[in-house]
């Protein structure tokens, strides 16, 4: 198992570091430049037995899972820049995640996108309790699934294009009753929007 990197904090009487400019994390709406890992596990020990107070970790992760039915992760990474501190028990995890994500307008249904952007405070524990907590293993924490967790959530559940938007373009995407020219009729109207084509090949169970 290789740990990720991370900074440690600073020792009792120094001062706190600054970070450099690259790892102050991308900006709102933007994707990851650096290569996204799948997994991000970090050695806690020097939090228990080191002077340091805290880990600093910055990095690109891969949330290929992290996808709605309306919505997905673009680019399929985010940054995460997170602070790991020790708490009784276990370890606090607290810090954002940024990316962008993408999908379509629910109403025009044309591609909308937007900046991700999800606050994370997490409890990392030897005997996690389901849905509330996070395991560690031999004083070790994994952040990807909290990371992708934290991304999903952070997902819009009906994405806009803008708040005024009036819908499907009649002339690009004609609605109304269907009709048969076959049948006689010297008007067959306007066509069906060939983007709900697709549901004619539903099959239902009488």
């Amino acid at each position: 198992m290789t740990d990720a990197a991370s900074d440690s904090g600073p020792r009792p009487g120094s001062e706190p570091k600054t970070p450099a400019a690259s790892d102050s994390g991308p900006r709102p709406g933007s994707e990851p430049k650096t290569p996204a890992a799948a997994r991000l596990v970090v050695d806690c020990r020097p939090l228990i037995d080191g002077p340091d107070r805290f880990l600093a970790v910055r990095r690109a992760l891969a949330v290929d899972a992290a996808a709605s039915s309306v919505a997905r992760v673009r680019g399929a990474a985010v940054e995460v820049d997170l602070r790991i501190e020790a708490a009784v028990g276990g370890f606090v995890v607290h810090g954002r995640i940024d990316g962008a994500w993408a999908g379509e307008c629910r109403r025009c249904l044309e591609e909308v996108s937007g900046p991700l952007e999800a606050p994370v405070r997490e409890v990392f524990e030897a005997s996690p309790a389901e849905g509330e907590t996070w395991p560690v293993a031999d004083d070790r924490i994994d952040l990807a699934p909290m990371a992708r967790e934290a991304a999903m959530l952070a997902l819009p559940l009906a994405p806009l294009c803008s708040p005024d938007c009036p819908g499907p373009e009649p002339d690009r995407f004609p609605t109304g009753p269907a009709s048969s020219a076959s049948a006689g009729d010297p008007d067959p109207g306007p066509g069906r929007d060939p983007r709900w084509a697709a549901l004619d090949r539903l099959v239902f169970d009488s």
